[in-house]
């Protein structure tokens, strides 16, 4: 990806870099020894002058990622220069880890770009878990993903799921504002405890029928496993999810609807999955 601008004053390329192309300092530090900088077409440093009327730009170019591409199927929701998302199915797990290098959306995303001559690297903004279905935005490399993340910890991007639970909230609606930590030291699950770091979700019943809720969740923080947490501790754990008290069958849980602003333009997206949660005996 090639970034440029035209310098409306007298200062330095690296106050360029920063406030018109908006490049973090970790960005700038990796591209310098790449030569990625030009100024009017010649290569420049971060100290060289700009002046008024110089056309400034920045070739954004990702190491290879560490591990292996592979095929696999994508259900691609929307993909342009600088975003990926897709439709995740459940059982897949998003990125690999040190233990499983994979058969996880990750590899098949990089077979896909290889595939399509696109030398795009792999970084996930929203991440789901393995047995949760639904929305998952990838950014094409760093520039991309640190915009991305700077609107997600401003607030700004917005994440509705939908649920089956075991028996249901009293109330048709309502907020459950408790905080949530680790289980135990090395656990991979987390518990609400007074000493956790804060975590609300806004709720919405959809349909009760046979013994089960059908529910709208909206996560106003990004806790781990946040919703599951959240909704075991109330007393309607999601159906399927053996971890936190919903039995067995499969997690019914999807992450339905996603919406940020574009990265680049500024334009509003909204992404919907094509997946459906049902109730158990719908």
């Amino acid at each position: 990806m090639q970034l440029c601008c035209i310098a409306g004053r007298e200062t330095k390329l690296l106050s360029i870099l920063r406030r018109e192309l908006r490049l973090s300092d970790g960005l700038v530090r990796r591209l310098k020894p790449l030569n990625a900088f030009t100024v009017n077409g010649q290569a420049a440093h971060t100290d060289c002058p700009i002046h008024p009327g110089d056309r400034v730009c920045a070739v954004i170019e990702e190491p290879a990622p560490d591990f292996p591409a592979q095929n696999g199927a994508l259900d691609i929701l929307y993909e342009d220069e600088a975003l990926m998302v897709l439709d995740k199915p459940a059982g897949v797990i998003i990125h690999p880890t040190f233990h499983r290098q994979q058969d996880t959306l990750a590899n098949y995303l990089l077979g896909y770009y290889e595939k399509t001559g696109q030398k795009c690297a792999v970084h996930v903004l929203t991440r789901l878990d393995r047995d949760t279905m639904g929305v998952v935005v990838f950014a094409k490399n760093a520039y991309i993903h640190a915009l991305l993340m700077e609107q997600l910890q401003k607030g700004q991007v917005h994440k509705t799921y939908y649920a089956a639970v075991l028996r249901g909230p009293a109330q048709d609606e309502g907020s459950i504002d408790l905080p949530i930590a680790r289980s135990a030291p090395g656990s991979l699950l987390r518990c609400v405890r007074a000493d956790g770091k804060p975590a609300v979700t806004r709720y919405r019943v959809l349909e009760r029928r046979g013994g089960y809720a059908l529910l709208q969740l909206q996560p106003l923080t990004g806790r781990t496993h946040q919703l599951r947490v959240h909704c075991s501790h109330m007393g309607f754990p999601i159906a399927g999810d053996p971890q936190y008290g919903g039995g067995a069958g499969g997690q019914r849980l999807l992450c339905g609807r996603l919406e940020l602003s574009h990265p680049l333009t500024g334009a509003p997206l909204v992404f919907r999955s094509r997946q459906k949660i049902t109730l158990p005996n719908g």
